[in-house]
């Protein structure tokens, strides 16, 4: 099988992006894992798969698959660059989209300045619905990793994401307590650990170990979160300006029951086909 692909990233957080509307693809976890292998594939943290909606109200679906081969619920980066992957390849004319995840309908905007905005939807914080296992909902929440506890906001933009305020995140126990956190048992669907450092009311510096793919340069799902745990422990302002490894996102949360929007770039690196 031959596939044309397009390899493009979202602040460092890269993927391999499929045209699922102009040709057939069906891929098994062990093509996945092929595609997305830095060694022996073309190499991405995720590959984003665009198809015909089945969404009444959708322009496209978007499934989303991380390295290890599983597919998942939302990826923030990549939804940037799925809107300028359609607009490019001219799929569509629109420059708002309304896309069709399996986390629910998003809305990217390729915005003027080449840089895209996503309405990401509002944050969940019911246990149940993150999912998180846990008696109440409060805003803190301690975890027991490894013998040492630790204070971690849950919350939900679509995929679950554990939050904890660092004082340096380069010097924060990422590679040691993220797969640990990935993989906590008060997380059944596991999570996204996300280590947040605060600069100030308006800028925040950033490392998340994500889900199936280990450390990435950027997370937006992640970056999300960790500006609405800023705002819920009263750390951040409405705008928060994120820094991650891989380069700098807007977030704006306006509070509860609002919307969270993202912005940032997308970045087409090169086209190429690949024989699986």
């Amino acid at each position: 099988m031959s596939l044309k692909f397009t390899k493009m990233h979202g602040a460092g957080n890269d993927f391999v992006v499929l045209d699922g509307v102009r040709q057939k693809i069906e891929l098994s976890p062990e093509n996945i894992r092929f595609i997305a292998d830095r060694n022996f594939g073309i190499g991405c943290d995720q590959l984003l798969l665009v198809e015909k909606a089945q969404h009444k109200e959708a322009d496209f679906r978007y499934r989303i698959f991380n390295a290890d081969g599983g597919e998942v619920e939302q990826c923030g980066n990549g939804a940037r660059c799925f809107v300028r992957f359609v607009h490019d390849h001219k799929l569509t004319h629109k420059r708002e989209i309304v896309v069709e995840t399996k986390s629910g309908l998003i809305s990217p905007r390729l915005e003027e300045d080449g840089r895209v905005t996503v309405n990401m939807g509002a944050p969940i914080f019911e246990p149940m619905r993150i999912p998180f296992v846990s008696d109440d909902d409060a805003v803190i929440q301690t975890l027991d990793v490894d013998g040492a506890t630790v204070q971690i906001t849950a919350v939900s933009m679509g995929n679950p994401h554990a939050v904890q305020v660092v004082t340096d995140v380069e010097s924060a126990p990422v590679t040691v307590q993220g797969p640990l956190i990935e993989r906590h048992p008060r997380f059944p669907k596991r999570v996204n650990a996300g280590f947040m450092q605060v600069l100030d009311r308006d800028h925040i510096k950033l490392r998340v170990f994500e889900r199936g793919a280990g450390e990435t340069l950027s997370c937006g799902t992640g970056a999300c979160a960790a500006v609405v745990a800023g705002i819920r422990r009263g750390l951040l302002d409405a705008t928060v300006h994120v820094a991650t490894r891989g380069g700098t996102l807007s977030i704006t949360w306006q509070g509860e029951g609002s919307s969270v929007q993202m912005t940032g770039p997308a970045i087409t690196v090169f086209e190429g086909e690949i024989n699986l």
